[in-house]
This record gives C-alpha cells, sequence and structure tokens, in this order.
C-alpha cells in the first residue's frame, strides 16, 4: 500500500522475494508536463543543450521503455526519449518524454527532480526546441537560422536566405 507524505514523497511497503521481509522505500512520484514538443530530433538537440548531456547519454525507442526510480527500481511510467538517472545526477530519477496520440511530447519528471528540471527549465527547454524546429523548417527551403541570447534570457532568431 503506498501513502503519499507531506513532501509528495510515496512510501510504499516492498516485498522482498529474495528475503521474505517487509523493506519501506521512499519513491518519488513522476509528474507530467504537457509540452507542444512535436519533433523529436529539435527535442533531442534542444535536451543536449540545455541538459548538457551528449547524444549517447539520452535515448530514443521507437516503442516507449520503463523509467527507473533512484534505487534502480523500475517504474509504471514509459517514455520514448529517456535521460537515465545516472545522467540526471545524485539520487536522480530517470526524466523521460512520452510521445502522445496528438503527436506531442509530454514530460515525465519526478518530484525529487523538479527542483533542477522543473518550469524554469521546461522554459529553457522550450525556446531551445523552438529554435531548433525552426532551423528544420528553414534548412528545407535553403536558409539559414541564427540565435543570439539575450541578458535576460529571451533570443531573438534570425531567418536569412530569403530571396
Amino acid at each position: 500500500m503506498a501513502q503519499i507524505g507531506h513532501s509528495g514523497m510515496v512510501s510504499a511497503k516492498i516485498i522482498d522475494n529474495t528475503h521474505t521481509k517487509m523493506k519501506e522505500k521512499v519513491i518519488s512520484r513522476y509528474c507530467t508536463v504537457k509540452t507542444q514538443f512535436k519533433d523529436g530530433s529539435s527535442l533531442f538537440k534542444a535536451l543536449m543543450e540545455t541538459g548538457n548531456w551528449t547524444e549517447a547519454q539520452i535515448e530514443v525507442h521507437s516503442d516507449p521503455q520503463h523509467l527507473f526510480g533512484y534505487h534502480g527500481d523500475q517504474r509504471a511510467e514509459v517514455a520514448h526519449i529517456i535521460i537515465r538517472r545516472v545522467y540526471v545526477g545524485n539520487s536522480a530519477n530517470d526524466i523521460g518524454f512520452v510521445k502522445k496520440d496528438d503527436g506531442t511530447y509530454e514530460a515525465l519528471i519526478s518530484e525529487f527532480d523538479s527542483d533542477k528540471y522543473g518550469a524554469q527549465w521546461i522554459g529553457h527547454l522550450k525556446g531551445s526546441c523552438a529554435f531548433y524546429a525552426v532551423e528544420k523548417e528553414m534548412a528545407a527551403y535553403g536558409r539559414t537560422v541564427a540565435r543570439v541570447r539575450e541578458a535576460n534570457g529571451h533570443q531573438t532568431i534570425r531567418v536569412t536566405g530569403y530571396r
């Protein structure tokens, strides 16, 4: 039986079949964040930029795979794009993005990890994802896209190559 504590952590009694005794694990539940990200390749590039992850650290799956918690326990949540906990931080959970039926990706971020990968990070990810989506679309027309980051965190995107 699981209970949600004041901190948003879930305390669950787990039966360990190898030792047949009860253990108590504290697990952080996953929160879903609806996004407008539709292009997986743009999201992939934005994740490398905003999370400083390498190409090898981001998994992309055609069939969704399970996420894992900081104990290494498999969670019920599944995702198509995954950053494994070892690359997220100390005592972290996997971060995932699941592709929904409408074509958008929904972020799966644990409450524990939402301090670092919360609303502000999602905002930066959104800006980077938009830039890469525009860059991809404009490249199809032979145009060049450049970005200038402002001191206030905003970005300006310049498209050149119009005839």
